[in-house]
């Protein structure tokens, strides 16, 4: 009789985990807050920067979680945070069948729908490779055309402050050339370098500043003690999520917002970031 009633115990741990992480982490955001320097950065004015990496938009909600409906909540959570700069570091496509409404391509969808972020700095994106695999070309048309900048292995100065940003390409469909995009910025100067592949890291100078990373999704499953079981890309099995040291570099990976492969999560929400960048503090004398 107990081993009946243990076995009834196991059988229904065991529906709520999947339950758990079929379909309520998935959909589950969080908003994570984190403070970061920057050298020669004014004393005294802050720069809150929001990240938002892979939304892999869908009409399969049940199967690649973000609809439209639900990114655009999403987008009025970012707004109502009111951040000084949004970055979105690429994955805006999760289905090659994608079927536009009111629009006429995919792209235009996905880029309408990311255009009502606002912020005063602007909105600045990278490509990754779920973009370029459905067209990588009508991707950034489509984006520049909403008042997006998008990056490709370029840099560009943020007016009105002393730093700049580089758009990475992505690496895994062969994109990636972190030494052109850093080519034009002045010596010294502070860098926000935004990519989505964090394999990229592996071949970027230094660079004086914070660079920004998506693409892992934080391996969707995050075991304790083993971590991400897989991480796709060419990128260490240890950079599945959080921040990364390599070098004299310092990256953040992003675990995004969207599913890829199978729609789970579990021990790794779904995520947008707001940095709180600052000057590095002052040395006492």
């Amino acid at each position: 009789m107990k081993s009946r009633r243990w076995a009834l115990a196991l059988l229904l741990a065991m529906l709520a985990l999947a339950a758990w992480t079929f379909f309520v982490e998935p959909r589950w955001v969080a908003r994570r807050d984190l403070q970061a320097t920057l050298q020669k950065w004014p004393q005294g004015r802050p720069l809150r920067v929001a990240v938002a990496a892979d939304w892999h938009f869908t009409r399969k909600p049940l199967w690649r979680v973000m609809s439209v409906e639900r990114a655009r909540g999403i987008v009025d959570e970012i707004n109502a945070a009111r951040p000084d700069l949004i970055l979105l570091p690429g994955d805006f496509i999760a289905d090659r069948d994608f079927a536009p409404r009111e629009h006429r391509s995919a792209e235009d969808a996905i880029a309408a729908e990311l255009a009502r972020l606002k912020a005063p700095l602007g909105v600045v994106a990278v490509l990754g490779n779920h973009d370029w695999w459905h067209d990588g070309p009508a991707f950034t048309r489509a984006l520049r055309r909403r008042g997006i900048t998008v990056l490709e292995n370029q840099a560009q100065p943020l007016p009105g402050t002393p730093l700049w940003i580089a758009g990475v390409g992505d690496h895994s469909t062969g994109h990636s050339r972190p030494a052109d995009a850093l080519r034009g910025i002045p010596a010294g100067a502070p860098v926000l370098v935004l990519m989505h592949d964090p394999a990229s890291l592996l071949d970027m100078p230094p660079v004086r500043g914070l660079v920004i990373a998506a693409h892992t999704h934080g391996g969707q499953i995050y075991l304790p003690l083993v971590g991400a079981p897989v991480v796709p890309g060419a990128a260490p099995r240890a950079w599945a999520y959080g921040w990364i040291t390599h070098g004299d570099n310092r990256m953040y990976v992003t675990s995004g917002l969207g599913v890829s492969i199978l729609p789970v999560r579990f021990n790794m929400r779904p995520e947008w970031v707001m940095f709180t960048l600052g000057p590095q503090p002052e040395k006492a004398k």
